[in-house]
């Protein structure tokens, strides 16, 4: 059993539908399966709980993300350091 979809109308600053559109393109979908997926995770608690699952990540291994992340930019800022003026 498919769903009928049903058509709407928004109204967005350029701005805002430039950078919708952008993210569309950078997850491959079009804009109105971005839209539509953003509400369903809104509306269903799969964001949150994405967003609490990061935040978990984050406190439990901060340290070690921000150690990891200055070893790895640290042969990039030796070259600079170096680098003519």
């Amino acid at each position: 059993m498919t769903s009928a979809k049903k058509q709407t109308q928004v109204r967005l600053e350029e701005d805002v539908l430039a950078a919708g559109k952008a993210a569309a393109a950078a997850r491959r979908l079009d804009f109105n399966r971005y839209v539509e997926r953003l509400i369903i995770e809104d509306t269903t608690g799969a964001r949150a709980a994405g967003m609490a699952a990061a935040q978990r990540l984050i406190d439990e291994h901060g340290a070690f993300l921000d150690d990891l992340e200055q070893q790895l930019d640290a042969p990039y800022a030796d070259a600079q350091r170096g680098a003519a003026a």
